[in-house]
């Protein structure tokens, strides 16, 4: 983080009631927002709907805007919020989500709303274009093997449980501010990719009581401008909370005429077309990853010549709540779960044996420094060949359960015929070419 110190003297644009940008909710409404006379945003010229253009360059430390906490868009600053703080304990759900997206219905749907023009801006939300808005057939054909059609099923089940469980028994209690009629489950559907695609969490403040059990993550909040800015992993700016503010700070040297980007953390294209309905190139997604399920670890043991099928057996019972192993460019980053498993797939009956009796390994902190390396792309080349064959051959299964495996490289390099795709088909394609990159890769540095 810059030092506030060190950084050079903002300067801020005059408010122009005719220009684009200033339509926007917060140069009409919130006086105390200050805009940098360095950037524009705009339509034109950047890789989504809205972005952030630099008008000059901008150095490393500056500010590019500032938005003070009033601004912010939540349960506790809306017409709502004393109601949502006096029933809070009967809106308590797994996703933490319901204060907000009750305060989003009622704020949405009332003419008068202070925040109607900042709202107005996602008109019936069309652009949303997450996949769970896809029919379950695109998703199933489009992302098998990815993940996602997965994790929209459980979002879809989820959601509508939230709905049906906690929201509407609200809304049914408080009919002079919601109605079933209007804040139905597909507006609140709507509202949820909303406010996964455009919301921000504070940062978790650090507590330095190891004993003491985690807090629950920070609740979504609603940040004018800042969520005008496009998402990409080689970012140039980043958003910083301050006790009365939040400030968008450039995080390298921004040419004139390039666009600001913010990051929304580590995120593979798998999790960007979930969360955020994009994607980014492959080549251009440094934290971009492929999972490897720990079903198909399993059943490449099961084809080793020498296995013992009664055996392996009783260890998938053992192992089969484990989660998938992700890889990415790089390294494999669930490397202590991968080495745990793979230890206990090559153990013999009596070794198993005393390892069930012990309720498996004490943990040695020396050692788990040394499993990062071993798990390297540099380490995969030289693990024992049992290990190397077996995740070889567990990639193989995993790289099979996707769909146009012939297809999906000569759609990549063919540009015409990638532009003649719809946008799901080449996003579905970015994900799909990406996972299976990466392991292409990890099937090259075991083969034998």
């Amino acid at each position: 983080m810059a030092c506030e110190a060190k950084r050079p003297k903002v300067r801020f644009r005059q408010i122009d009631l005719g220009d684009l940008e200033t339509e926007y909710w917060l140069r009409r409404t919130v006086g105390s927002f200050q805009l940098s006379i360095q950037v524009q945003v705009c339509k034109g010229g950047v890789v989504a709907d809205y972005g952030m253009v630099a008008q000059e360059d901008i150095g490393e430390g500056e500010v590019l805007f500032t938005i003070p906490r009033s601004a912010l868009l939540h349960q506790g600053t809306t017409h709502v919020a004393a109601l949502l703080e006096q029933e809070k304990d009967s809106l308590e759900s797994t996703s933490g989500w319901v204060p907000l997206l009750l305060a989003l219905l009622y704020e949405y749907t009332t003419t008068q709303s202070k925040w109607k023009p900042y709202l107005s801006l996602w008109t019936d939300f069309k652009m949303l274009d997450h996949p769970m808005f896809w029919s379950k057939e695109e998703r199933d054909s489009l992302l098998r093997g990815t993940g996602i059609p997965e994790a929209v099923d459980k979002d879809l089940v989820n959601i509508k449980r939230e709905y049906r469980d906690v929201v509407r028994p609200f809304i049914s209690k408080h009919p002079d501010m919601w109605n079933t009629r209007t804040h139905t489950l597909e507006l609140y559907t709507q509202l949820v990719a909303f406010v996964m695609a455009y919301s921000f969490q504070e940062p978790q403040e650090e507590d330095d009581d190891e004993d003491d059990e985690e807090d629950p993550p920070n609740p979504p909040m609603m940040v004018p401008m800042a969520d005008m800015l496009n998402h990409v992993s080689k970012h140039n700016a980043n958003l910083e909370f301050t006790p009365d503010s939040l400030k968008m700070v450039c995080v390298r040297p921004i040419k004139k005429g390039e666009e600001v980007f913010n990051t929304y953390g580590q995120m593979a294209n798998w999790q960007l077309l979930h969360m955020y309905g994009f994607t980014q190139t492959h080549s251009d997604n440094d934290a971009d990853t492929a999972d490897i399920p720990v079903i198909n670890l399993y059943k490449a043991a099961t084809k080793e010549p020498d296995g013992d099928q009664q055996l392996l057996a009783e260890m998938w019972e053992l192992l089969r709540d484990k989660e998938a192993f992700v890889f990415g460019k790089d390294s494999c980053f669930t490397h202590t779960e991968l080495h745990s498993v793979l230890k206990v797939l090559c153990m013999s009956r009596e070794e198993f044996l005393e390892f069930k009796n012990n309720d498996g390994w004490e943990d040695d902190e020396d050692e788990d420094e040394t499993i990062f390396q071993v798990f390297s792309n540099d380490g995969l080349l030289e693990l024992k060949s049992k290990w190397r064959r077996l995740i070889h051959e567990a990639a193989r299964l995993t790289v099979m359960g996707y769909p146009n495996l012939d297809e999906d490289r000569v759609l990549m390099e063919d540009q015409a015929s990638l532009e003649r795709l719809s946008r799901r088909q080449r996003n579905a394609l970015k994900v799909r070419y990406g996972q299976k990159s990466i392991l292409d890769k990890v099937m090259e540095l075991t083969k034998s």
